[in-house]
């Protein structure tokens, strides 16, 4: 039987997951083809560039490490296109990542969560990975975000139905 600490964890990840999708996609409905590859300045990642990065992690913490696939991610490639893709290839090249890493994510048994195995440079176990490849997406969403907010001088409505001024008890 699952620990329903395990199972509460990988329905997060998956939820998680969903909702920096989401919000990702309400980004892009906000740009032009132009914008998704426009960097603010030469230190900087376009959109599109930051999309290619966040499939390239995900392919490689989740779907190659945790799902035990190759590995078949070209880091570097993720940061020097600077076009090539619209908006829609780019958005479906992120929705089936996420929902190969979220099938995955529900596959993995304990024995799995805990095991230590090697990505990149570093010894994880899949627990930390799964933490890792979160927070991550959750990092890169909110540049992403932030850069839609920039180009477009409009905020997003995430949480327009919901009061966050509630106190938890």
């Amino acid at each position: 039987m699952e620990n329903a600490y395990h199972q509460t964890v990988k329905d997060s990840a998956v939820q998680y997951f969903n909702e920096y999708l989401s919000k990702t996609e309400a980004a892009f409905e906000r740009l032009s083809e132009a914008q998704v590859w426009q960097r603010p300045n030469n230190a900087s990642n376009s959109m599109g560039n930051q999309v290619l990065h966040l499939c390239g992690n995900i392919g490689q913490y989740a779907i190659a490490s945790l799902g035990q696939h190759e590995d078949t991610r070209e880091r570097d490639v993720e940061f020097a296109t600077d076009g090539g893709l619209s908006k829609a290839a780019l958005l479906e090249k992120l929705r089936n990542t996420v929902k190969e890493a979220n099938a995955i994510f529900g596959q993995l048994d304990e024995a799995e969560l805990l095991r230590k195995r090697n990505v990149q440079a570093y010894h994880y176990t899949g627990l930390e990975v799964l933490i890792h490849v979160v927070e991550h997406f959750s990092y890169h969403t909110g540049q992403i975000v932030f850069w839609a907010k920039q180009l477009s001088n409009k905020g997003f409505d995430f949480y327009a139905n919901v009061d966050l001024n509630a106190k938890g008890k």
